[in-house]
């Protein structure tokens, strides 16, 4: 990572969310040692904790319901604190939207190496998911750009080619999305009868 894309660590709030164990006394010192201030919380995450900047949770003793989110879908990094690699624990884990984990019994390393992949992970994730739903916007609305070709093609006696023609030029005057312009014209927007 370039020093421009250091996460500001400084100026992390961490919550634990696992009951009083000597992992749980190491992983907080490490993270303290990176100046992040830690918040250990058993047996659920509660409202005031729920705005921290990563959650580190135990996927040995963890259940459904720990988080006042819905599962897969946490508004932060997640890291499984994972004991035992049974696989029903650690696909557990995976549901809850893990982005990286820790082996425990944890010990003077591996916390600062978490939390950039985690962080990472996450932001992946997120922006992947932010494109998905913006290609899904765009699939939902193709059928209005259809209705706007169609009327292109009557009320300016175009061809299919000078219909999609016009419905670009009128996008790009405008500076909207073809999406947004196909809406306009098929609600008669009178910017599309004056020649825009």
């Amino acid at each position: 990572m370039s020093r421009a894309q250091r996460l500001p660590l400084a100026t992390w709030h961490a919550v634990i969310l696992h009951r009083e164990h000597p992992s749980v006394d190491a992983l907080k010192r490490q993270l303290e040692l990176l100046h992040i201030r830690v918040s250990v919380v058993w047996p659920q995450i509660d409202g005031a904790d729920a705005s921290c900047d990563v959650v580190f949770f135990d996927a040995d003793m963890g259940h459904d319901g720990q988080f006042p989110w819905p599962r897969g879908f946490a508004p932060m990094p997640m890291i499984a604190l994972i004991g035992s690699e049974a696989p029903g624990r650690v696909e557990w884990a995976l549901a809850q939207g893990s982005n990286a984990h820790l082996l425990k019994p944890i010990g003077s390393t591996g916390a600062y190496s978490a939390l950039l992949i985690a962080s990472h992970a996450y932001q992946v994730t997120r922006s992947q998911a932010d494109d998905i739903r913006v290609l899904e916007d765009r699939l939902r609305q193709r059928p209005i750009v259809v209705r706007a070709i169609l009327k292109l093609l009557q009320q300016e006696r175009l061809d299919e080619a000078g219909a999609w023609k016009r419905l670009r030029k009128i996008a790009m005057d405008w500076g909207m999305t073809i999406e947004e312009t196909a809406e306009a014209i098929c609600r008669d927007d009178r910017r599309t009868r004056n020649g825009a």
